[in-house]
């Protein structure tokens, strides 16, 4: 019997006007917009983890979330039965992408070897799924924070032989990556970071970790992998502070250790405001240095200080997404990747489903309305007015080296003192906005 018998077919498109809470009112996964389709635009997956590894516990309670498909044992059986589980739901979402941790899809042996012997039939089964499905692996990772092994990290542990475990896992991530035709692999730092600097060495942390990428993007072309590597910034939680603690410091670790040409960035929301970011500015920083690749689409709540990962529905957060991802020239080996949760409260099966289609149309505004403003123009030139003393004259000159410090004092001691300030018209911006919105 099917998981979501009550989910009778996929979801269909039924227009705004629908009041049918298993319907999408504005992801039409066949419209164009900027001569592209919603569903390449938006490359929608869905998270294995928090999506059906999740139980709903919180460190005052334990887990909330009924499962009717899963046994609760570490078995390779309940593995497989729940990767089918899973194709049924990708299926009737209608995405054609989904992402995994390693440990999310096989459980752990007594050893490595037997860890990879059950890594190996699980797969098998994802690879049946997709073929049977169409739906294919966005991207893999390895879950390199969760056993007590990674204590002090994995890449950045003090321990030697965790970082000689941790790239054996990470080996085999990848060539299972590899098999299943996935499209990108990500970093995720869990734990490379620090707790304490009394007992860190942060200098030799980092270049064990840029060691560590650089084995791994060695093994990746020895194997033919030719996806896309993602680093994913995030400040802290687990750790007091992450070694990839938002974009502009992934970037600098990046270049410092040349690892640029390699490497995208994997954004997400909640670890933006983590950061003190918004994810615009996120978005913009990666954008600015063409590193940007792949979102993890959720969103915190401002009044709690930790990762909530819950599910994006703010048209104005995912306007500024699309706006900055249609700037940036879209997504391409990366997606709209919904690492969120429903929430603790929300228990039933049948929940994922609304979640997902509530976060499916948020994305699928924030599009249209980007796309909109975008097409009329007005956005764009008033920032281009703003900055309109830069495209003639002095500002043109120095933009193209022609000044010297020497040579602008000249001119500002001839000139007496710098032309009038125009206003920044913040205020009008936003209105502009809301006129889309």
């Amino acid at each position: 019997m099917p998981a979501f018998a009550e989910v009778a077919a996929p979801i269909a498109y039924e227009g705004p006007k629908s009041r049918n809470p298993l319907a999408f009112k504005h992801y039409n996964a066949d419209e164009l917009v900027e001569g592209k389709t919603m569903r390449d635009h938006l490359r929608f997956s869905v998270v294995y983890w928090h999506t059906f590894r999740g139980t709903g516990a919180d460190p005052f309670g334990p887990g909330t979330m009924l499962r009717p498909w899963d046994d609760g044992s570490d078995s390779v059986e309940n593995a497989k039965n729940r990767v089918r589980v899973a194709f049924e739901f990708f299926e009737k979402l209608g995405v054609p992408y989904y992402a995994w941790h390693d440990r999310d899809v096989a459980p752990e042996g007594a050893s490595l070897a037997e860890t990879n012997k059950n890594f190996d039939a699980v797969a098998a089964v994802l690879q049946e799924e997709q073929q049977r499905t169409g739906v294919k692996l966005l991207w893999g990772t390895a879950n390199l924070f969760s056993n007590p092994r990674f204590m002090h990290g994995a890449a950045t542990s003090c321990n030697a032989d965790v970082f000689a475990y941790a790239a054996a896992q990470v080996k085999k991530a990848l060539e299972v990556t590899h098999n299943l035709g996935g499209e990108g692999y990500t970093f995720w730092g869990g734990r490379e970071g620090y707790q304490s600097l009394w007992n860190t060495d942060m200098k030799r942390e980092l270049e064990h970790l840029a060691r560590f990428l650089h084995l791994a993007v060695d093994y990746a072309k020895a194997i033919g992998f030719k996806g896309q590597f993602y680093i994913e910034p995030k400040p802290k939680e687990p750790t007091k502070h992450q070694y990839d603690s938002d974009a502009a410091a992934c970037l600098n670790f990046l270049r410092q250790f040349d690892l640029l040409p390699y490497f995208k960035l994997n954004l997400e929301t909640n670890h933006a405001t983590l950061a003190g970011h918004t994810m615009q500015h996120e978005l913009e920083v990666a954008s600015g240095s063409g590193a940007l690749g792949s979102i993890d689409a959720n969103t915190g709540d401002l009044l709690l200080g930790w990762d909530t990962d819950q599910f994006p529905t703010d048209i104005y957060l995912t306007t500024q997404c699309m706006l900055s991802i249609l700037k940036s020239g879209g997504l391409t080996t990366g997606g709209v990747n919904f690492d969120a949760k429903v929430r603790r409260e929300s228990f039933e099966p049948i929940d994922l489903f609304y979640a997902h289609i509530g976060g499916m149309d948020a994305f699928a505004r924030g599009l249209k309305i980007a796309a909109a403003i975008r097409a009329e123009g007005r956005l764009e030139q008033m920032v281009r007015d703003r900055y309109a003393s830069w495209d003639s004259g002095l500002g043109a000159q120095i933009e193209s080296g022609a000044h010297s410090f020497a040579s602008l004092e000249k001119l500002m001691l001839d000139k007496g003192d710098a032309a009038p300030n125009q206003s920044g018209r913040q205020e009008l911006f936003e209105n502009v906005v809301n006129d889309y919105v």
